[in-house]
């Protein structure tokens, strides 16, 4: 979970209204244009550093547009939370932002607390103020307006979330939810305020009325990457809750993954634990992939340290950001219709295989299996190595009949055969796109 308010860090996506974003590619250039006309258009495929561009403290942190370029070249497509005065920059990178309207207003440690202590004319003002302050910037797409509520917060923010609508629309009022390990029980003795985490979702859903489900879980590193089974089962019981949740609901689903050392006793970054937060994201239908945080503050092994220099993981998550860039067009039309485990998976009440499309996988590791429908009605399938320290070969064995089984590169988007004869391998935190030929 993240920190009291993360130095009022704003979150992030979204529904603009003319918003072009440029989905990097392999060369590092910006050669594809994404229009955020909606959120629910396909092109809405955000990649986010869940990170202020300046801090919440004065006096303010001024990166200048070095770093907005930095965030660009590491293949975001968003430049994280800024202030109106960083705008022209993002329209030059084609980077998107999601706005806090003031300096004043992100160095308050209660603003974004506030809404159930307003009014609803001041409810009103509040948004008003904050869109005009904003400005008309085509790289705006959208308002933070708070992080980690409990419900007892969810009357106000459907107030707020209806005043963006009206004031601005086609753009998003940004709320990030708690993860399911937040404490349950009664409204004034508990973060959710709920007897359980579905009813958190299904509250905030009926009463806020959102664009979107976003929220945070990085139990995959308190995990100590697997080795603790329960804190494993919370990363993926709660993927799987909020997805079905925004499904039942026809919303999209964000997830907001560490690229730092997240506790002082968990493991740092590496190539393959940012792989695979990023894989199973993917393979349960998430619409982007959001990183907490890019800038160090209070966390080590961020992607950029203390000095405002890039670090190691700085190269890993460009090129984790690359692949996820390079597979967007194509994810960003499929529809989830399934998330399967081979067993043994790595933690107890996981759905396992068989699923609709797929009979079975084998693999000297676990695995994840995620089935889409593709617009045009083509059957995909996406497969994630599970092990953080081994490279494994594959093979599976589809269920329905099918002509061709196609590799789509995460270089290029080309597409080569899958021989299911001889399987293919992925190395650790890996995960591969598969389509399936009529």
């Amino acid at each position: 979970m993240k920190r009291r308010l993360r130095d009022l860090l704003v979150t992030i996506l979204g529904c603009c209204l003319c918003l072009q974003i440029f989905i990097p590619q392999a060369s590092g250039g910006t050669s594809e244009k994404f229009n955020f006309a909606d959120i629910s258009k396909p092109d809405f495929f955000p990649i986010l550093p869940w990170d202020a561009y300046h801090n919440g403290k004065k006096p303010f942190i001024d990166r200048g547009a070095k770093g907005l370029e930095g965030i660009a070249e590491c293949n975001f497509n968003m430049a994280g939370f800024v202030l109106p005065q960083d705008l022209k920059v993002c329209e030059k990178l084609g980077l998107g932002a999601i706005m806090f309207p003031s300096e004043e207003a992100l160095a308050s440690p209660d603003y974004t607390r506030q809404w159930r202590k307003l009014s609803d004319e001041e409810i009103d003002n509040r948004i008003k103020q904050m869109v005009k302050v904003a400005g008309s910037s085509p790289a705006i797409v959208g308002y933070f307006i708070m992080d980690e509520p409990g419900v007892k917060d969810f009357p106000a923010l459907g107030k707020a979330v209806a005043a963006v609508k009206k004031y601005a629309p086609g753009k998003l009022a940004y709320i990030n939810l708690l993860p399911d390990y937040a404490t349950i029980g009664a409204t004034d003795k508990s973060q959710l305020g709920t007897s359980n985490y579905t009813e958190y979702l299904e509250l905030f859903v009926s009463e806020v009325k959102p664009q979107l489900l976003s929220y945070d879980n990085y139990r995959l590193l308190i995990s100590n990457e697997f080795k603790n089974r329960e804190k494993a089962a919370s990363y993926f019981n709660n993927l799987l809750e909020v997805r079905r949740v925004a499904q039942e609901h026809q919303l999209p689903c964000l997830n907001i993954v560490s690229a730092n050392e997240i506790r002082p006793f968990t493991p740092i970054p590496s190539p393959a634990n940012l792989a695979l937060q990023a894989y199973t994201t993917l393979a349960a239908g998430y619409r982007g992939v959001t990183w907490f945080t890019y800038f160090q503050k209070g966390y080590r092994y961020a992607p950029i340290d203390s000095a405002e220099k890039k670090t190691l993981t700085w190269v890993y998550l460009k090129e984790v950001n690359r692949q996820v860039a390079t597979l967007a067009p194509v994810m960003s039309l499929l529809t989830s219709t399934g998330v399967f485990f081979s067993a043994p998976a790595p933690t107890d009440g996981l759905p396992s295989l068989p699923g609709n499309l797929v009979e079975s996988v084998t693999s000297s590791t676990p695995l994840m299996v995620g089935e889409f429908k593709h617009r045009d009605g083509q059957n995909y399938i996406m497969v994630v190595n599970l092990s953080l320290e081994s490279s494994a070969k594959f093979a599976l064995k589809i269920k329905i009949p099918v002509e061709t089984i196609s590799v789509i590169s995460a270089m290029d988007r080309s597409l080569s055969p899958f021989d299911q004869t001889v399987g293919l391998w992925l190395t650790a935190g890996q995960g591969v796109l598969l389509k399936l030929g009529k």
